[in-house]
């Protein structure tokens, strides 16, 4: 009697096995997600207005009126940035701390997640007021074509970015260590050898310090390029699915993903910054200042704009990171072969992202295919190969 294997009644029964109740507070927590993308925009507009009218960067530009032009752009550079964030800490506490914590999506207390911030708020200071440094010489330099050019600066912010996360910026936040001895190390060093990745790349992470999320990713360019596999997925998977999202993991990895995502960055930069150029005197209006694009004190309006289109554009790159996720999804299961631990390491990520959206919001909003289609094409690959391998296969 020949074996029947139906892989959308597969995936409609490992869904429907989370209930209704889940599902239901899956659905608010990923939707209320895709409301504070767009009430971001708002929160962005009344901080570049407060800078604007309180006149702390026209204060700083004209305390160094003496010194050299890039000693000027770099102070008030840093000067907004750091004003911006001390502004915007409420609303950060709000969507990245207090509703995570409502979802149980956060066990962290809020004095970490506040020193935490502080350093991230000194790194993001750092780097952001070099990038704007740069930025506001290319725009001096190359007048009405300084987007044009942008593309080669983000290039190389992103690279340099890149190197150094997984060597310096990282292990400030997290504590990186080899996978302790066993069954699963044995596992996911083999699968490493095997994809011609050295030992030494493949850590796993207390992710749990800041969040309960079943995840892994992987990160750095070049000789800094390394896996890291969350202990939260450590704990709360069995050896399959740990094979099955190193798998995955390895797909990112082999498949250089990451120098995609510059490149398509890099693209989606010049345009939002083309428009940038276009819509900033009209929004420098509109906010009361009288910067031209070339001024760093008119940086509120500039970052505002641009923020508002880069968010606005991010169906663009929400389409890329899908495609990379659907590609290291048949890497893992062409390599591993592994549609069952697959679909249950899937499974878990759909606490918090709401596993059955329309395909409208999907396109929209998601980072990643939707749970439901991901397990599905697992379904539809276990389905093949069980057809493959005749009727005695075993169905499950």
């Amino acid at each position: 009697m020949a074996i029947t294997f139906d892989p959308q009644a597969a995936t409609r029964s490992l869904i429907d096995g989370l209930g209704a109740e889940a599902l239901a507070k899956s659905e608010a927590y990923t939707t209320g997600n895709h409301w504070l993308l767009l009430w971001g925009i708002v929160v962005s507009a009344v901080i570049a207005w407060l800078v604007i009218k309180s006149g702390v960067l026209d204060k700083v530009f004209a305390k160094l009126e003496s010194r050299a032009l890039w000693l000027r752009t770099l102070a008030v550079a840093a000067t907004y940035l750091v004003v911006s964030a001390l502004i915007s800490l409420p609303w950060s506490i709000y969507t990245d701390w207090y509703r995570e914590t409502q979802y149980d999506r956060t066990s962290q207390p809020l004095g970490d997640y506040l020193a935490q911030g502080g350093i991230g708020m000194v790194i993001s200071t750092i780097i952001g007021a070099l990038f704007l440094l740069a930025l506001y010489a290319l725009i001096r330099r190359t007048a009405r074509l300084w987007w044009a050019w942008s593309g080669a600066l983000v290039v190389g912010f992103l690279a340099f970015v890149l190197l150094l996360s997984p060597i310096v910026i990282e292990p400030l936040f997290n504590d990186f260590q080899p996978i302790p001895e066993g069954e699963v190390r044995d596992a996911v060093l083999a699968m490493a050898e095997e994809a011609d990745i050295p030992e030494d790349r493949i850590f796993v992470f207390d992710g749990s310090r800041q969040s309960n999320n079943f995840t892994a990713n992987v990160s750095g360019i070049g000789g800094s390029a390394r896996i890291a596999i969350s202990d939260v997925a450590l704990g709360e998977a069995s050896l399959d699915e740990v094979k099955a999202v190193t798998g995955h993991e390895i797909g990112h990895y082999v498949l250089g993903h990451v120098w995609r995502s510059v490149l398509v960055l890099s693209g989606t930069a010049i345009l939002v910054l083309f428009l940038t150029a276009k819509l900033y005197p009209a929004a420098a209006r509109l906010f009361g200042s009288k910067a031209p694009i070339d001024d760093i004190r008119g940086l509120p309006v500039l970052a505002f704009v641009a923020g508002a289109l880069a968010t606005l554009a991010s169906p663009i790159t929400n389409t890329l990171t899908r495609v990379g996720e659907a590609e290291a999804d048949a890497y893992s299961l062409e390599t591993v072969g592994l549609p069952d631990a697959l679909a249950g390491a899937l499974i878990k990520t759909a606490e918090y992202r709401y596993p059955r959206p329309g395909a409208l919001e999907e396109m929209i909003f998601y980072t990643h295919p939707s749970v439901e289609n991901r397990i599905l094409r697992a379904m539809e690959w276990k389905a093949a190969n069980l057809q493959e391998a005749g009727p005695s296969a075993p169905a499950e």
